[in-house]
């Protein structure tokens, strides 16, 4: 309780905050007007103003351990190769937010959490971030998603962080519900795997099944298909778990972009 109370000692009481999750797809979102920066923009500008970010990314993948980016000021990653020398002159030069990261790698702490300074902001955060919050004026942090543990880890991760919601932090992942890089088709039409577990876990984040969404043997030979590795899923499952029954729900960017990615995102309104 000592971690809670110190939080709540440094965070002001705030309305609700909502929970984000954005399927951020190529990085040549960050670089080009779609579609999705396009809904990301108009998403920045409905939401409230944060204290602090908290981003769950599908890029900052750790083994045994959930850490907590405690850097002041959170260095640019490029992530990715093989793209456009723009993309890797992009910069988001938003501020940390180190106590309150030491803090909340406390508050995980039966999640192995530890503090890190050496990672910074990778591509599923600043690619969005930059049209939700252009000014980079907000305070943002990573936490690592430990790929050790099961899907149902996940959810317990998203259910403790779900008290920073009243004081003033946004929670954002990013990553994608359907994410087959093996089997893309530029420009090609949406395969029928991709649309069925995107339906499939529509359905279940709809009803509030999240224990179907992080259980393995229920979500069967789909799983595989839609995440031939898991971590583009894991954040759509900490905003799940950060999510409560009170919450509204709304989808937006449904679309599976190059035949086998889903760019569904939605947004947990308090109710």
């Amino acid at each position: 309780m000592h971690d809670l109370h110190a939080l709540r000692d440094r965070l002001a009481p705030s309305a609700r905050m909502p929970v984000v999750f954005l399927g951020h797809g190529s990085p040549m979102n960050a670089l080009n007007d779609t579609a999705y920066s396009r809904a990301w923009t108009t998403l920045g500008q409905s939401l409230p103003q944060p204290a602090a970010i908290l981003v769950v990314s599908a890029h900052w993948m750790t083994r045994g351990t959930t850490l907590v980016d405690v850097s002041a000021l959170p260095k640019t990653i490029h992530d990715f190769y093989g793209f456009p020398q723009p993309l890797y002159e992009m910069t988001y030069p938003a501020p940390g937010n180190p106590e309150l990261a030491r803090e909340v790698a406390s508050l995980l702490a039966s999640h192995h959490a530890a503090e890190d300074d050496t990672w910074g902001l990778d591509h599923g955060a600043w690619a969005v971030l930059r049209f939700l919050y252009p000014e980079a004026n907000v305070p943002v942090f990573q936490v690592s998603i430990d790929m050790s543990r099961g899907l149902d880890h996940q959810l317990e991760v998203g259910r403790t962080l779900s008290q920073l919601r009243d004081r003033g932090v946004l929670i954002l992942g990013s990553g994608n519900v359907v994410h087959n890089l093996r089997l893309m088709r530029p420009g090609g039409a949406p395969q029928d795997f991709a649309l069925e577990f995107d339906q499939l876990f529509t359905s279940r984040l709809e009803d509030r099944d999240f224990a179907a969404l992080a259980d393995t043997n229920r979500l069967g030979s789909l799983l595989p298909m839609a995440h031939p590795t898991v971590d583009h899923y894991m954040p759509a499952l900490t905003i799940a778990g950060a999510s409560d029954k009170a919450d509204r729900l709304t989808f937006m960017t449904d679309a599976i972009d190059l035949g086998s990615v889903s760019m569904r995102s939605f947004v947990f309104h308090a109710g």
